[in-house]
């Protein structure tokens, strides 16, 4: 039996933070499995999303006018429970609540972070969930337009089945300037941009 005076060991705060980074690092190879359902043979990672959503929610937070730095938090974490459990594409939403089961993980996750950052981390993730701050509203804005940057991708480069993803998605985009980046990205070529930095010889 255990001593009541004896007290119970702390997490090793580098260990936890090494195995945090190593969880984090799995995202690298879970794939977005929505993409799959549309026939992409090797479709982007977690960790891809996440990355590009990041920068669009910043560009995204400063036109608005919001704080980028909780827009970026947001971004870089809101997945970040899929190390876990995976992705899971909308139809296997429709007979499974998932959302239980994110926030249930999230909580495990952070458990043993630094007190500050977990309470951080929650605390954004509760605005996330909930749609309840101006970062919030930006963060998943950036999150939809992320997936259809690459259902236009995906399209321009031969896959016809991603221009569905293209279809419902903009409905839910709620701030101004994600919706004037929406009205152009129908009409962008996502195949031509490099060619403004590469110059052709003539």
């Amino acid at each position: 039996m255990r001593s009541k005076n004896k007290k119970t060991r702390s997490p090793d705060s580098v260990k936890v933070a090494l195995d945090f980074f190593a969880e984090a690092g799995l995202l690298k190879r879970v794939k977005r499995s929505g993409w799959w359902v549309a026939g992409i043979k090797d479709p982007e990672s977690v960790a891809d999303h996440c990355f590009r959503c990041a920068v669009i929610g910043y560009y995204i937070a400063h036109a608005e006018g919001v704080d980028p730095y909780r827009v970026l938090v947001m971004t870089l974490f809101n997945d970040i429970h899929e190390a876990r459990i995976n992705d899971l594409h909308k139809m296997g939403h429709y007979y499974i609540d998932f959302k239980d089961a994110e926030k249930r993980v999230f909580k495990d996750q952070v458990a043993d972070l630094p007190v500050t950052m977990r309470a951080q981390l929650t605390e954004f993730r509760g605005a996330y969930d909930t749609q309840s701050t101006p970062e919030a509203l930006v963060a998943r804005d950036a999150d939809i337009l992320e997936c259809l940057v690459q259902a236009k991708e995906y399209q321009d480069n031969g896959s016809p089945v991603a221009s569905k993803f293209l279809k419902r998605a903009p409905g839910f985009l709620k701030t101004r300037t994600a919706k004037k980046l929406w009205d152009s990205l129908e009409r962008w070529d996502s195949t031509l941009w490099w060619e403004n930095v590469v110059k052709f010889e003539r």
